[in-house]
């Protein structure tokens, strides 16, 4: 599912609460998509020009579960593509595991991931830093050259290819020019990803 282009519209509402923003949605997706939350709220804070109260964090994740409950839809072809899709495979995300569960439970998708799920906040590494998929290979008893990456992130592409890992790039919620380079497979459409696993 593609929650970044969700998350981002509430987290530039809940920053705007705290004073004056100067940032449309594309500049917010180009500086906030894969990103961990932390720096979010830095480059927010400096922006808007004062920092952030302590519970903003805690409130706008409240408030982003409830957005995602209502308003999140998987991406079109995905749930055909993981069907098709026969060998291991799960979950490595940069966000919090509630948020990856809940994403996963109001798409359809956890059947397909269930006790395969991997945070960044478990393990205190995240992309661009490899460490988080070289986790979930070694979990998965998986070579990471033997490893498939589908990402939508330039930081997740930077994290596969870093770790020695195919990546695929998934281009229907943007492009950028990492998506294109040497080890990189760009896609548009979900229903186009099992052949290219095969």
């Amino acid at each position: 599912m593609d929650s970044e282009e969700l998350g981002i519209r509430v987290l530039m509402d809940a920053a705007r609460e705290q004073g004056p923003l100067a940032m449309d949605l594309a500049e917010a997706m180009t500086l906030f998509r894969g990103r961990k939350m932390a720096e979010c709220v830095a480059i927010l804070s400096e922006r808007v020009g004062k920092p952030f109260p302590e519970d903003f964090t805690p409130k706008f994740r409240a408030r982003q579960a409830e957005v995602f409950r209502d308003h999140l839809q998987p991406i079109p072809g995905i749930h055909g593509a993981l069907k098709e899709i026969t060998i291991p495979k799960c979950v490595a995300s940069n966000g919090p595991i509630e948020k990856i569960a809940l994403t996963l439970s109001v798409t359809g998708l956890l059947p397909f991931f269930e006790g395969r799920i991997f945070s960044s906040y478990d393990l205190q590494t995240w992309k661009p830093d490899p460490g988080l998929f070289l986790h979930a290979a070694a979990a998965l008893q998986v070579a990471p050259k033997d490893c498939g990456v589908v990402e939508d992130s330039v930081l997740g592409v930077r994290a596969g290819l870093a770790a020695g890992m195919r990546v695929f790039a998934y281009t229907a919620a943007g492009d950028a020019p990492e998506f294109h380079l040497p080890g990189v497979t760009s896609f548009q459409r979900m229903a186009d990803l099992p052949p290219l696993l095969r």
